[in-house]
């Protein structure tokens, strides 16, 4: 067959093939033509999933009569004329083939009215074949009514889900663009049901909209972002770890207001999130990231969902450490999230059940009357006598010390101790009552009663502590002795092809003979351990690839390890003087919040919960 040049109809269906992929696409072309003309207020009708019907109408700036024509044409747009337009462009399109695209695939009409016109203009196209153009009647701004996709591609048309799929992708998609422009109205019927009605709000008001299209349910549960550096800021919300979910359905970024699905930005956040939340779970968050146009490259794909950053690694990492320094704060006092039952509901039967299977978390309610708030601005030392006096266990023991250490540094006064302590009760985690089965510490505090999973918190602790110490010439113990363990051959390869792991973290190791290895220094916050079942039990989950599953960082998957297997476990028994000493810790430490694998660290129940639970009052 010899070269030649294609119809005019043929190229644009073949450019439809990569801009519109189904109904959402085109409601996506259509409404950022809407944004970009200025529209305040956009309606979108569709029918059969936007088989049948695509309409969407503006209140923009319109087109002139003598326009209409070019604007199915191919390649015409009044976004960009020359190509320094295309090094920086500030609007949603600028390539000038949805319209004619649109166009090849389906029976399209366009009306439109310039503002301040006596009248409007409709011209029509049908399979890409225009129509001649004449006078309508339309208010000003501009409506375009797309029938029939793909009623002349039957190979396309036959890849086109259900009325139900297809209108749930344009639901999502219309979420989307909501989320993109709080200063828009947006209303998305479906056969003549409402499926979404946002008024328009103050752009300094991006919360109502967030409430509108994602739900009030992902606010109370979120954080809130704002962080900027020279020409680049992010602004927006991130779910706590608690509210995590099962797929990531509520991951909404958007790049100078246009919605995008970025590899580069979804691993920033990914990463500023690897040691918080629970394997096998998403994040939530919704967020706009604003970047001088010249450094980033929206030309990369035809639909425009993708975007190439002229500096990547600086953006990832700018997005990473934003993102890290705000999921920092997820501890007692300083973060938020839902308490362990809801505050209304009047069947005592239905909270007893809840209460076992309570929502965990951080929020700490204000304290109402009760006197003035822990404020988690600094730590407030435990009684040195009472951390003297405490049971000697060996991790805990350091931590009590270390408590006492830092508000003597602080210059802060020693915190009274014991059960009717009043300083005591106004911290975020109150004071120790006691052990649970040797897993759980019940402290009270102002506002009820708190639970802590023993583990999971000194967990966190000492992961906290090992990062800051990692590599920094961490105070570590010579001992008198080497402490000879015995280990597997492989293990011990293992272990010396690590050795600077090791090394940073305060070990020092060598190797005796083919299984045995020496350890003659060991990191102060592990003094005192059965050293040998440590390095056993380090040695096998770092084999095995245990707590990998979200630290992707070998130095972070070593540490974590560490201290999952320092921590204390269950069915020790604590005195009180650790047990707050625990609590004391936490308050301080950054993420405190959740333990390294994810898991959540504490919970709380009201004392209002509680007396609705034995429906005291009534």
């Amino acid at each position: 067959m010899p070269i030649r040049v294609l119809p005019d109809v043929l190229i644009d269906q073949i450019a439809a093939g990569e801009v519109v992929e189904r109904p959402a696409s085109v409601v996506k072309e259509l409404v950022e033509n809407s944004l970009d003309a200025r529209a305040h207020r956009i309606e979108i009708d569709i029918e059969r999933g936007g088989v049948g019907l695509i309409r969407v109408r503006d209140d923009g700036m319109g087109m002139a009569a003598e326009e209409l024509p070019l604007a199915l044409a191919r390649h015409a747009t009044s976004k960009i004329a020359a190509l320094e337009d295309l090094d920086a462009v500030a609007t949603l399109g600028f390539r000038g083939e949805a319209l004619p695209a649109i166009a090849s695939v389906s029976r399209l009409k366009l009306t439109s009215r310039v503002r301040g016109a006596d009248r409007a203009t409709e011209v029509s196209a049908e399979a890409g074949n225009r129509l001649d153009s004449r006078p309508a009647a339309h208010a000003e701004g501009t409506t375009v009514e797309v029938r029939d996709l793909f009623f002349n591609v039957p190979a396309r048309r036959k890849f086109v889900r259900s009325d139900a799929t297809e209108a749930g992708h344009v639901a999502r998609l219309v979420e989307r663009l909501a989320l993109s422009r709080p200063d828009v109205a947006f209303r998305l019927r479906s056969g003549g049901r409402v499926v979404l009605d946002a008024q328009a709000s103050p752009q300094e008001d991006w919360g109502l909209r967030v409430r509108t299209v994602v739900g009030e349910e992902f606010v109370s549960q979120a954080l809130p972002v704002s962080h900027a550096a020279g020409p680049v800021s992010i602004e927006g919300w991130i779910g706590l770890p608690t509210a995590s979910r099962a797929q990531a359905d509520e991951q909404f970024w958007f790049v100078n207001g246009r919605s995008v699905r970025d590899r580069l930005l979804t691993n920033a956040a990914r990463l500023a999130y690897r040691d918080v939340l629970y394997h096998g779970r998403y994040p939530a968050y919704v967020l706009h990231l604003t970047i001088d146009p010249r450094a980033v490259d929206v030309n990369a794909h035809p639909a425009k969902l993708e975007v190439r950053f002229r500096d990547a690694r600086q953006v990832h990492d700018f997005v990473f450490r934003a993102l890290e320094r705000v999921l920092a704060q997820t501890r007692p006092g300083l973060s938020t999230a839902p308490t362990g039952l809801e505050e209304s509901g009047p069947d005592p039967a239905a909270l007893a059940s809840s209460a076992t299977n309570a929502p965990v978390g951080g929020r700490m309610p204000a304290a109402a009357g009760r006197g003035t708030t822990w404020d988690g601005r600094r730590e407030l030392p435990l009684d040195r006598d009472a951390a003297e006096s405490s049971r000697s266990i060996w991790a805990l023991a350091a931590a009590v010390r270390d408590s006492a250490r830092e508000g003597e540094r602080a210059g802060a006064p020693d915190a009274p101790s014991g059960e009717g302590s009043e300083d005591a009760l106004r911290r975020p985690l109150g004071h120790a009552l006691g052990q649970l089965h040797g897993v759980y510490i019940l402290a009270e505090n102002e506002q009820g009663l708190v639970l802590v999973d023993m583990h999971a918190a000194h967990e966190r602790v000492l992961y906290e502590q090992l990062k800051a110490q990692y590599g920094t010439n961490a105070p570590s113990q010579q001992l008198l002795e080497p402490i000879v363990v015995e280990v597997k051959a492989h293990d011990l390869d293992a272990l010396l092809e690590h050795r600077a792991e090791w090394e940073r973290a305060g070990f020092e190791l060598g190797a005796l003979g083919p299984t045995r290895v020496a350890v003659r220094r060991v990191p102060a916050l592990v003094s005192g351990a059965n050293v040998a079942e440590l390095l056993r039990s380090v040695l096998e989950d770092l084999d095995q690839g245990v707590a990998a599953h979200h630290l992707e960082e070998p130095s972070d998957r070593f540490l974590a390890t560490l201290a999952c297997r320092t921590a204390v476990h269950a069915h020790r028994r604590l005195s009180l003087p650790e047990m707050d000493a625990l609590l004391r810790r936490m308050e301080v430490i950054d993420r405190a919040n959740q333990c390294n694998h994810g898991r959540p660290t504490w919970t709380f129940l009201t004392l209002s919960q509680l007396d609705r639970l034995f429906l005291r009052g009534r």
